[in-house]
């Protein structure tokens, strides 16, 4: 059996053939770290979790490089509406990105690169843009030639005036075309910058991405994967920029996922849906925010509201009894010699596992590998109401629901529970934290206490807490 994914480039299904054999480079565009992380944020996150989770579960070896974007317009104007520094502004929200992540069971980067620790080599990189003619300075804005690449628009399958003509260009003199993008910006006042040989500037957005997967993934990776929202322009600009600056392919595998509406609308502030994957994790745990993800196929757009969050709920909980009911009949099976009925356990474990790793392998179609978990569990509750029960085929029918239910990070041991003096404690310490203004602690203390299944209700009593 082998691997296949959809190829946004080539819009088909494609077998995975990394460059280097049982090695895979993989880059996953993060945040923009302004503010903290909405639902529809979690989604790639939890995808391409699963994807690497799955591609070491089939043996290889993977590097996974995921950025984090701390300098930006949104950025700069919410340091300069607080008073404090664009840094102290990324850290804060970067901790608690990555706190998100934790509490979703997502595993942390490899490395997990910062544009602000990559200036030396976006300059560098564009320098040999320039160099090459496939950019050019502008008032102290470099911009890049889209004209120049003569596959400009293959990977969002339109030409260059199909773009012209359907994008919102802003009007700007300083461009020699309407589709050059800023590789770098000239500094304007109360912004943060760094001197170039164009003058004191920052940045554009889409040469971080190419710059860091340069220093850390070489020049060719496997898989570039995000969400369908970045295809153009930000990955567009990104092959554009790294392959006239290396004169190699890229990236060879292009994975997008769909989009998450919120009862069946796009989700946006306007509408009043918008919301942040905290909150969500306080209130329902990420285990639940990861199983729902999961419960579509990644390509196709989902749709997110309290019935079918309800519902994903009641599943979860039927492969955690299933699972906690094996371990109990395991106390009180017994050793049985080998018969025909061992021998049928064993084949159908195994045609279970086979089935599992089949619907993974088909475009990590995690919907019918769900399905298939399912499939355990009813087995396996089947063969505990049988005579004769074995111990080895009880521990098979647990090991395999561990096994597989890891592959897509989910988590069906019990946590050990808090004490209530050690949720006393903290709540305590979370309290102090706000009042000398330590928010980032306040938040780490919340979202400690989220995963632990422990709510908390600020009343005008003070604050009150319970299990969920």
């Amino acid at each position: 059996m082998s691997i296949q994914f959809t190829n946004t480039m080539t819009r088909r299904k494609e077998e995975f053939i990394p460059l280097e054999p049982g090695k895979v480079k993989m880059y996953v565009c993060g945040p923009t770290v302004y503010n903290y992380i909405h639902i529809g944020n979690s989604r790639p996150a939890i995808t391409f979790d699963t994807l690497r989770r799955y591609l070491k579960y089939r043996g290889y070896e993977v590097t996974f490089v995921q950025n984090i974007t701390d300098v930006d317009d949104k950025l700069i104007r919410v340091a300069n509406e607080e008073g404090v520094t664009v840094k102290e502004v990324a850290d804060r929200y970067t901790d608690a990105f990555n706190q998100d992540l934790h509490n979703m069971n997502i595993l942390p980067p490899d490395i997990q690169p910062r544009v602000m620790q990559t200036i030396p080599e976006i300059i560098e990189f564009i320098e040999g843009l320039i160099e090459k003619g496939f950019a050019y300075e502008s008032e102290g804005d470099v911009y890049f030639r889209t004209g120049r690449f003569g596959d400009y628009g293959k990977l969002s399958h339109q030409p260059l005036d199909d773009l012209q003509a359907g994008a919102r260009v802003e009007i700007n003199e300083k461009k020699e075309h309407p589709l050059d993008f800023a590789l770098w910006k000239a500094a304007k006042d109360k912004e943060v910058s760094w001197s170039s040989p164009w003058g004191d500037g920052r940045p554009g957005w889409h040469i971080e991405c190419s710059a860091m997967a340069l220093k850390f993934l070489g020049e060719q990776i496997d898989i570039h994967a995000g969400g369908t929202d970045l295809v153009f322009p930000h990955h567009e600009n990104e092959i554009a920029q790294s392959e006239c600056y290396t004169g190699k392919v890229f990236a060879r595998y292009w994975l997008h996922n769909g989009m998450l509406n919120i009862n069946n609308e796009k989700m946006s502030k306007s509408l009043g849906n918008f919301v942040l994957a905290r909150d969500l994790i306080q209130q329902f745990g990420g285990q639940l925010i990861r199983f729902f993800m999961l419960q579509g196929h990644y390509r196709n757009p989902i749709n997110f509201s309290d019935e079918l969050l309800e519902q994903a709920a009641n599943s979860l909980e039927r492969m955690k009894t299933a699972y906690h009911n094996l371990g109990h009949r395991l106390e009180t099976a017994r050793e049985v010699e080998p018969n025909g009925q061992a021998e049928q356990q064993a084949q159908i474990i195994s045609d279970l596992r086979n089935r599992f790793i089949k619907e993974m392998d088909d475009d990590l179609n995690t919907a019918n590998a769900i399905t298939v978990l399912f499939e355990v569990v009813k087995e396996a509750n089947q063969y505990m109401t049988s005579q004769n029960v074995g111990v080895q085929e009880i521990r098979a029918y647990k090991e395999l629901l561990l096994e597989l239910t890891d592959v897509l990070g989910l988590i069906l041991e019990q946590e050990e529970e808090l004490l209530d003096s050690d949720i006393d404690a903290l709540i305590v310490e979370r309290t102090e934290a706000r009042a000398s203004r330590n928010f980032a602690r306040a938040d780490e203390i919340r979202d400690l206490l989220a995963a632990k299944g422990i709510v908390l209700e600020d009343t005008p009593q003070g604050v009150r807490w319970r299990r969920k």
